[in-house]
């Protein structure tokens, strides 16, 4: 069995689609019987966020170092604001962590590229996407949808969209709240919050979107994960105008409902998604959507099977396999 010490500091603050990654892999590599997680002696160190002390660790360390790759620092500049020399200290701290890896693991492949541009070498770089579980993510009977809303204070017979992820800029949270406001019928429904406080992008704006939104928009705040299949369950539709992303776990999360998803036509989704989601490029085609959505039956269900054609994919035996080539090529490498 090849050990493996896993790093993270991403499951200490809720609401962050990278501690939801960590906790997953960490239960997928347990239920696989070709790797161990251990604490000391590892085989491998993969370090799931760049905290300064892994980075040190990195630097002394005897064994490969396996890095994530998150974000980029060009995806940083919607998600949290910082005085520019700070700001672009830390940009250039993220490549060096990445540098310094062994290798480096993108959950998508349009990433590489990008990677390549920070002079950082091809053949460290390997794609796995993310995974999430169909145990703790799956669809819900129509009588536990009624009270998971009943719950909530969501209306049982209108049309709920909801959305997912850190009320920051980048997310399109703004969008999100401006499509409610076109369409007054339908129900909208975000959940996440600040989990990086002040200095998260458009703060002080969205911090007053939040405390007075629309009637038809509700703020639910950061939602422990395991209570996030609940709220999936009571959705019509997930929405994310997020515009810019990696591999966002809600889409992952939320496929295995069941339900269907519209996002902003990002090139990224192309290669991970296959289509199989409904796309528009501003909030005058976001409502056109939503509208049909909610009143074609024959469109809604293409976005059942879409969803359902994305959970297939990912599935656990397919992505648990990856992992364990991997980390088996990083160990094989590392004794040549």
């Amino acid at each position: 069995m090849l050990k493996i010490k896993m790093l993270s500091m991403a499951d200490k603050v809720d609401g962050q689609g990278v501690g939801s990654a960590y906790l997953e892999q960490i239960s997928l590599v347990n239920e696989s019987k070709k790797l161990e997680i251990v604490k000391k002696k590892p085989d491998i160190i993969h370090h799931h966020t760049i905290n300064p002390n892994y980075y040190l660790k990195m630097k002394l360390s005897k064994c490969p170092n396996v890095a994530y790759v998150h974000f980029l620092p060009h995806t940083l500049d919607e998600s949290i604001k910082l005085p520019k020399p700070i700001f672009n200290i830390f940009k250039k701290y993220v490549i060096s962590f990445y540098n310094n890896a062994d290798y480096l693991v993108v959950v998508n492949p349009i990433f590489i590229e990008d990677l390549k541009k920070y002079n950082i070498a091809e053949e460290k770089i390997i794609y796995i996407p993310n995974y999430v579980s169909k145990d703790k993510f799956y669809k819900k009977n129509d009588d536990e949808k009624i009270k998971i809303r009943e719950k909530y204070n969501i209306s049982t017979s209108k049309f709920v969209v909801v959305g997912a992820g850190q009320v920051q800029t980048r997310k399109g949270v703004k969008d999100f709240v401006e499509c409610a406001k076109k369409l007054p019928d339908i129900e909208f429904v975000w959940c996440g919050g600040f989990s990086f406080g002040k200095i998260t992008d458009g703060y002080e704006e969205l911090k007053q979107l939040m405390k007075n939104p629309p009637s038809n928009v509700k703020f639910l705040g950061i939602i422990p994960r395991e209570e996030m299949n609940d709220i999936y369950n009571m959705a019509d539709l997930f929405f994310l105008p997020s515009y810019n992303e990696l591999f966002p776990m809600t889409i992952l999360e939320t496929v295995n409902t069941e339900i269907p998803i519209l996002l902003r036509d990002l090139d990224l989704y192309k290669v991970i998604l296959f289509d199989n989601y409904f796309k528009g490029n501003n909030n005058d085609e976001f409502v056109n959507i939503i509208k049909e959505l909610s009143s074609n039956q024959k469109m809604y269900e293409k976005g059942i099977q879409n969803s359902k054609n994305i959970s297939d994919f990912y599935s656990k035996e397919h992505v648990m396999k990856m992992w364990e080539d991997f980390y088996q090529k990083v160990y094989d490498e590392s004794k040549d």
